[in-house]
């Protein structure tokens, strides 16, 4: 019997003395970079230690930083796996749009263009349940406000990538593998842009400025997980909802920009992570992943981390057996749930790892979160869930 590899998609829930760091530290000039210190990195670094150290406990085997160097100063947070990017790069600055207040856009047949997040399909369908702050899907309050392209993009980043992977390396024991999220270049492009003449422009852009970020986390001997949200969610992003062959031609673009980002890096230390976004909503616009797998699996990875317990995904498993999914590429099934206060039953969670296995064989499967739990659900939860994961990697027929 096989031994089943576990991790995670990220994000893990910060103490709250991190928490009132974040809080408490001063902004910048251009109103959205967090200024830091030497306490406050000694505080993360600790931190770090410690989160490492209660993955090992829990039964992870691949762990990460918990995205602890990405600010987050309220415990309800689905945005830092974003946000933090912001601070790393020039060429941004806050205006009067943004995500959230960009003008409705309405896509063509062969057009296609990115509405604001408020104006989402899901959302425009379930009005009440998004408006109420006790319905469960409120979103929380990002570290920073959401800024705008307004200039050539360039990398600034330098020293807090840098600040990741020692905080990570000295958490990491002796032959221990981890891993560091990063942004992708399909998700960050969604930024308002008045500064590049296209969106393809502005993707190609944001692409060649975090490929360096991407090469840091590698070089350093780490695996570098790409999130990439966009490649699903962007569908519930578009009005009215466009052809799938549209939608594949628009997607295209992000998977042959995250390509260039990744050219000539370690396939084996690059992680594609794709979800449907972390909100707590219906989701009932969301595409069906059998749809986008043509071209999500055009992505030069060694793995591919996804949702797979998720309710509304949860019986796609089936899309992976039918496709044509590289000999070299390692699924990364979400088997425990960032959606839901349930903790799932470690007999559950081994259901979820045998349905890839019996497709890909155990070798090439590493259980994981459907998306990241920190920011999304209590601490005393997500660790409960990270200890039924464990758990049920162990009881997985392998």
């Amino acid at each position: 019997m096989s031994t089943i590899a576990t991790t995670t998609s990220g994000s893990l829930p910060r103490t709250e003395a991190l928490i009132a760091a974040n809080a408490a530290r001063a902004l910048g000039d251009d109103g959205f970079t967090l200024e830091t210190t030497a306490e406050f990195e000694a505080l993360v670094a600790d931190a770090v230690i410690d989160v490492v150290r209660r993955q090992r406990e829990a039964g992870i085997t691949l762990v990460g930083d918990g995205e602890f160097g990405k600010a987050m100063s309220n415990p309800l947070d689905y945005g830092a796996w974003w946000s933090y990017s912001f601070q790393r790069v020039n060429g941004l600055a806050l205006t009067d749009n943004n995500l959230f207040s960009q003008p409705t856009a309405v896509s063509t047949p062969g057009n296609i263009e990115l509405t604001s997040f408020v104006d989402r399909r899901d959302r425009q369908l379930f009005p009440a349940v998004y408006s109420d702050p006790h319905s469960g899907a409120f979103e929380g309050k990002p570290a920073t406000e959401f800024p705008t392209t307004t200039g050539a993009l360039s990398y600034r980043g330098q020293d807090a990538v840098a600040a990741d992977i020692r905080q990570l390396k000295a958490a990491l024991g002796e032959g221990e593998q981890g891993f560091i999220t990063a942004i992708a270049p399909g998700s960050a492009a969604r930024v308002w842009n008045e500064h590049y003449a296209t969106h393809e422009e502005h993707l190609w852009a944001w692409a060649e400025t975090l490929r360096e970020e991407y090469k840091a986390i590698t070089d350093a001997g780490l695996i570098v997980q790409l999130d990439d949200p966009s490649l699903a969610e962007n569908w519930d992003q578009i009005s009215p909802e466009p052809s799938v062959e549209d939608y594949l031609a628009f997607t295209a673009k992000s998977v042959e920009a995250l390509n260039y980002a990744i050219q000539g890096l370690p396939k084996e230390l690059v992680r594609l992570h794709l979800c449907w976004g972390s909100w707590h909503g219906p989701h009932v616009t969301d595409i069906e992943i059998a749809k986008i797998l043509p071209e999500v699996l055009k992505a030069n990875v060694g793995s591919i981390s996804f949702e797979a317990g998720n309710v509304r995904h949860e019986h796609e498993f089936g899309a992976w057996a039918d496709a044509a999914v590289p000999d070299d590429l390692v699924l990364v099934p979400g088997v425990v749930s960032h959606a839901t206060n349930v903790v799932e039953h470690p007999d559950l969670v081994a259901q979820r790892i045998d349905r890839f296995t019996n497709i890909v064989g155990a070798e090439r499967v590493i259980a994981s979160t459907d998306c990241g739990l920190g920011g999304r659900v209590h601490a005393d939860i997500a660790w409960a869930k990270l200890a039924a994961l464990g758990e049920g990697a162990r009881r997985a027929r392998g």
